[in-house]
């Protein structure tokens, strides 16, 4: 059955399987000091930036005139670049006002390869990735099936594309791929809209901004603008030729008939039809949930699926995006962080033609978040109960007043904000908890992108956080252990790729968790693609369904747990 999807563009594999048995850092400023856990209770996040050599401070370059990109930034990736079979990390950062000399002595975009060590190595100048753009987000994927991941930077201006030259290093190929995206570019992904096994790629695009134009606050003093000063800009969807080369299918796809201001982005298949679908977040204007027609083309189904506006029908300042089975039903839900004095959103997925429901007050992640503005957001089964729960990182657009601990100095101290985590009680809803999190709740700083991904290989999921004019934080998930794990990669040996769009199954017990294989959600972010599942306490698999991008199910046989898994493609028994 069909009904009206989100707009995501994430390019995701779904995998299900069964278990049985049951800012003080600017530039200049030393780091603020970590927070303490109640007394007798185990931290369950412990900052680590420093330790490994992960040091990146944001620059917006700003000169006092208030540009609106200024604001937005910045974006971070999470990939393992060389495949050496750890994850490496890429930043994004920006340079309004700054003198040439000064762009040329500190690129900045910045890329830091993760050495045997575990300590990170600023590897910006041999990369290639330098990016003289004003950087925004990042978005990963194989685009050539040749076995490395290339990278895609988007930002305030022309957006370019890395081809990845399968030794770390990259090559701008934008031209010559055809890529041509000079607007205001935000969160982008990669996904395989057709099913002809090459990952395309949507780009969310954000407003026609004019830097003349002044604005201000309440108060009348000067402010950044908001995105209701300008006219949106449509979406942009690029298809992969498999030869090097991309199409803008745009208008073909249909979706040049909208035109709004994107900021978050992901892909998933929303009605169960194994056609992957894209939801978008929209910044105060209805979302839009591109529902793939199979025939290269897509329709909004949004509003009649229940996930244009909230509960009330009003459209709200969408920023990031979730797509998860949060609630354990298999199938997948929405969660959104938003603009102050609105409530994040969880639109609950009802299954079938039933579309979404605004669940956000009974889940209990509505008043938390009223007084915040939330930007990244990322699930992760943070104690391995079986679960998904969820981390936001928060910090103003617009002055509001100075909180206690801010970080950065002023004038960016009226933008700071503390970040949220929500702790999932397994049916759908959720409770804020902030000692345990100390250490990630507790920087008052100006926060924007989040990723997640297993830094360091230990089978929990790790936290990375960037900040506008301050330092990037990297939190080791050191959570007390409620159960077992698995992290599962999904590879298509034909395609020599992660089969990204794979949905998986694992069943455990009575309970089947669904997971799916992706890389691009939260805002600006691209995140470790592996599906990670808690398994409570289950020892043991019972089997692992994956439904591949093409739509061919294959089920892989029980087994033991605690571990990284790779499932290839032909390896499992054919399901109907």
């Amino acid at each position: 059955m069909r009904f009206p999807c989100v707009l995501v563009v994430v390019a995701a594999v779904a995998a299900v399987v069964v278990v049985a048995d049951c800012r003080r850092e600017a530039a200049h400023e030393p780091p603020a000091p970590e927070a303490d856990a109640p007394q007798g209770e185990t931290p369950w996040f412990t900052e680590i930036t420093r330790e490994v050599g992960l040091e990146f401070v944001h620059v917006s370059g700003a000169q006092g005139r208030l540009l609106y990109p200024e604001i937005a930034g910045s974006g971070v990736a999470l990939f393992d670049a060389d495949n050496d079979g750890d994850l490496d990390v890429y930043f994004t950062s920006g340079h309004f006002g700054l003198p040439e000399r000064l762009r040329g002595d500190a690129p900045t975009n910045r890329f830091f390869r993760h050495e045997s060590t575990g300590r990170f190595h600023d590897a910006t100048e041999d990369s290639g990735l330098t990016n003289d753009g004003y950087g925004m987000g990042v978005a990963i994927g194989d685009i050539d099936n040749d076995g490395d991941l290339d990278l895609y930077a988007t930002n305030f201006g022309a957006d370019r594309l890395y081809r990845n030259r399968g030794d770390g290093t990259f090559e701008d190929i934008t031209e010559s791929a055809g890529i041509k995206v000079p607007e205001w570019s935000t969160s982008a992904a990669f996904f395989d809209y057709d099913r002809d096994g090459f990952l395309d790629l949507y780009v969310a695009v954000y407003v026609a901004y004019d830097p003349s134009e002044q604005c201000f606050d309440p108060a009348g003093r000067p402010d950044y603008c908001g995105p209701q000063m300008f006219k949106g800009i449509s979406d942009a969807l690029w298809h992969n030729n498999g030869d090097g080369t991309f199409t803008n299918v745009s208008d073909r796809a249909g979706l040049t008939s909208i035109a709004m201001p994107g900021l978050g982005v992901v892909c998933e298949d929303f009605n169960d039809d194994g056609w992957v679908d894209v939801y978008v977040a929209n910044d105060r204007t209805a979302n839009q949930l591109w529902i793939n027609q199979r025939d290269g083309t897509f329709q909004d189904e949004a509003l009649l699926a229940g996930a244009a506006f909230n509960l009330n029908g009003m459209p709200e300042g969408s920023m990031g995006v979730v797509a998860a089975d949060l609630d354990n039903d298999e199938d997948i839900d929405l969660f959104l962080t938003h603009f102050v004095g609105e409530s994040n959103t969880f639109y609950r997925n009802l299954g079938g033609a039933a579309g979404f429901e605004d669940a956000s007050g009974a889940s209990g992640l509505s008043w938390p978040s009223l007084p915040y503005t939330g930007f990244g957001a990322v699930s992760l089964d943070v104690e391995l109960d079986g679960d998904l729960d969820l981390a936001v990182v928060n910090g103003r657009v617009i002055h509001g007043d100075l909180l206690p601990g801010t970080l950065p100095p002023a004038p960016w101290d009226v933008y700071c904000e503390p970040n949220l985590f929500f702790l999932n009680d397994g049916d759908g809803r959720f409770t804020r908890i902030e000692d345990p999190v100390a250490a990630f709740c507790a920087p008052i700083e100006i926060s924007r992108a989040l990723a997640v991904g297993d830094i360091d290989q230990d089978g929990d999921l790790d936290l990375l956080v960037t900040n506008i004019e301050g330092p990037a934080r990297l939190y080791r998930n050191d959570a007390p252990r409620e159960g077992h794990w698995l992290m599962i990669r999904a590879v298509d040996p034909q395609l020599r790729r992660d089969a990204i769009g794979a949905r998986v199954t694992v069943a455990v017990g009575d309970r089947r968790l669904v997971r799916t294989i992706s890389a691009g959600f939260s805002y600006l972010s691209s995140n470790d693609p592996r599906a990670h599942f808690g398994l409570g306490d289950c020892t043991k698999v019972e089997y692992i369904d994956v439904r591949w991008p093409d739509g061919y199910r294959e089920r892989f046989p029980s087994t033991p747990v605690d571990r990284h898994l790779v499932l290839s493609r032909g390896d499992g028994r054919a399901q109907p």
